[in-house]
């Protein structure tokens, strides 16, 4: 029986991750601050799932609090690390920067910090698609320069990267990032685009559908993300023997380090994606067409050759299955059956 921090434990993924590794057998520590960026009842709504559990158990704290995670890595003596806690979202990066700062920032230092001083085996942490940036060369692979990012929220998920392999390189720690691209499914974030469609249909609101339509989304189901970071949890990387400084490939080291996009490798445009949900929803969107946002980048599409190789796994869920099985979970939630 393993034991395992997962942070951002009432978050999205989170929630998710912890409740497949309770279901295995493993024991799960769930760190999360609650903030009230989203609904917080929903998270609560989440957190009560998993503590049905004998195995799980749940701390309330803040990344950037480092006294506290210095206690709590000394204390419970993790084997592996999941740090899917952050502050979330590319708009909101644009109105309270600092917020980004204390959270992926310093949180994720103070993460980092309790790994190294207490040994831990592995740390997975979540990057993002964001980080690709200005790069428009399709599809996105994680052996591309990412230099050039558009937002705070994407820089700091690159500095992510960065901090990790700096610990990996200094202490030998071995590090595993993925850059997830857009995760959907059933208790997804009210902030997310099949959130807010869903909701605002149902309530006979417009939609705001930026680019004027013209985007494309590398949508990915949330029990194929949940897959791959189970198997790239139990791959623990180790030093590259073929890496050269000469040619450095920023996906892989000399030290033990491992960078994964994750993604349906299958992007499908934003009208399609709202056609779909009507589809299933059995109405028809409003739409209010905007111009792209600062921040955002038209289109995303993950190259998973890398994850497939690697861990024998590439998401594969269907656009249309996923969407249906989001509809259902969220009528159900919200008590709204069918038109």
């Amino acid at each position: 029986m393993r034991k395992i921090l997962v942070t951002g434990a009432a978050g999205f993924i989170g929630f998710h991750l912890s409740r497949r590794l309770l279901e295995g057998g493993d024991t799960v520590v769930g760190l999360d601050n609650l903030n009230p960026y989203y609904d917080v009842t929903l998270k609560q709504a989440r957190l009560q799932i998993l503590e049905e559990k004998e195995n799980f158990r749940f701390v309330r704290a803040d990344l950037s609090d480092r006294k506290t995670m210095e206690a709590l890595f000394a204390d419970e003596r993790f084997e592996f690390v999941v740090n899917l806690a952050a502050q979330a979202g590319v708009r909101y990066s644009l109105k309270n920067p600092h917020a980004y700062v204390e959270s992926n920032l310093v949180g994720f230092l103070n993460v980092l910090e309790g790994c190294r001083h207490q040994q831990v085996k592995h740390i997975v942490f979540a990057s993002s698609s964001s980080v690709y940036g200005a790069n428009t060369r399709m599809p996105f692979s994680v052996h591309d320069n990412v230099d050039h990012p558009l937002s705070l929220y994407a820089a700091t998920k690159k500095a992510n990267e960065l901090m990790a392999h700096s610990y990996a390189a200094l202490y030998g720690l071995p590090c595993t990032g993925l850059r997830f691209f857009t995760v959907y499914g059933p208790w997804g974030r009210p902030d997310m685009a099949l959130f807010l469609f869903t909701r605002a249909i149902l309530e006979g609101r417009p939609i705001d559908v930026f680019n004027e339509g013209r985007m494309m989304r590398d949508f990915t189901f949330i029990d194929d993300i949940i897959e791959g970071l189970v198997r790239v949890m139990e791959r623990i990387p180790t030093r590259d023997a073929d890496w050269r400084g000469d040619r450095p490939d920023p996906s892989a080291s000399f030290a033990p380090y491992r960078l994964y996009n994750i993604g349906n490798n299958q992007p499908i445009a934003l009208l399609d994606f709202i056609a779909i949900l009507e589809g299933h929803l059995g109405r028809k969107a409003q739409k209010n067409f905007l111009p792209l946002q600062a921040g955002d980048v038209p289109a995303t599409f993950a190259d998973v050759d890398d994850l497939s190789a690697d861990v024998g796994f590439k998401p594969a869920t269907p656009i249309a299955e996923g969407i249906r099985r989001f509809v259902e979970w969220y009528r159900d939630y919200y008590r709204c059956g069918p038109a």
